[in-house]
């Protein structure tokens, strides 16, 4: 599947790019031990977390969004010192982030002290999908450490091809101070197709009962086997 996104010509260059998500991997993942002694299991070794497949998969899969410019944040105030080439006539915002009022979000479930905006992270590229595609835009996945929590929405970019989709975001750590650095991951996108889902709800019959109990056979005896047997990969670029 191929998108294209696009920006002002006067900003490539300026603006970090879009990349596949498996390019924007956070440090703490290579980081992460390949074993671990569980002192809760009674000093049990365990394979770390870095060998689930399903967990580097979802880190990996789509594209991430990266904040333009380096903000300053201190004592709950956001600031920061860029000057994109835009001209000064143009529609176009010329700041990294903007906000939204915290009564927008009245009622919402979301954690936010009454008077505390919503920050909205600024992209600067559109996105074209290919015909019957919309992409779904979340915070990046398993990325708890980032001081801000990226809210999800659904955009169908096949038709709002030429506009920008920017990233309202609840600032979760109030007690974040320091510099976020431009290249920061602040949403994740995943091209979903519009075809209508259908759900079929069964109870196993023979055939596949003993499929099952083949497969929890293989994992509980098989190190690695979701990996080395069933997982398909990501496609290559």
């Amino acid at each position: 599947m191929r998108l294209v996104l696009r920006c002002l010509p006067e900003l490539l260059g300026h603006v970090p790019e879009p990349v596949p998500a498996r390019a924007s991997l956070p440090d703490w993942l290579r980081a992460l031990p390949s074993m671990v002694e569980s002192e809760t299991l009674g000093g049990v070794e365990l394979r770390g977390m870095k060998h689930c497949p399903p967990l580097v998969d979802a880190l990996s899969l789509g594209v991430m969004f990266r904040l333009a410019a380096d903000l300053e944040v201190d004592d709950g105030e956001i600031a920061w010192d860029w000057d994109p080439p835009i001209a000064a006539d143009a529609l176009e915002t010329r700041s990294p982030v903007g906000a939204h009022a915290p009564e927008q979000a009245r009622g919402a479930p979301f954690g936010l002290p009454p008077d505390q905006f919503l920050v909205k992270f600024t992209n600067f590229w559109t996105i074209e999908a290919p015909d019957g595609v919309s992409l779904l835009f979340t915070h990046p996945l398993n990325r708890e450490d980032l001081p801000f929590r990226t809210l999800a929405g659904l955009v169908d970019c096949d038709r709002f091809r030429d506009g920008y989709v920017h990233f309202p975001a609840i600032w979760s750590d109030p007690g974040f101070s320091g510099v976020l650095p431009a290249g920061t991951p602040v949403a994740q996108a995943f091209p979903l197709r519009r075809d209508a889902l259908e759900l079929s709800c069964q109870a196993m019959e023979e055939a596949d009962l003993a499929r099952h109990r083949e497969v929890q056979q293989v994992l509980q005896a098989e190190p690695g086997a979701y990996r080395k047997r069933f997982r398909a990969g990501l496609p290559k670029a």
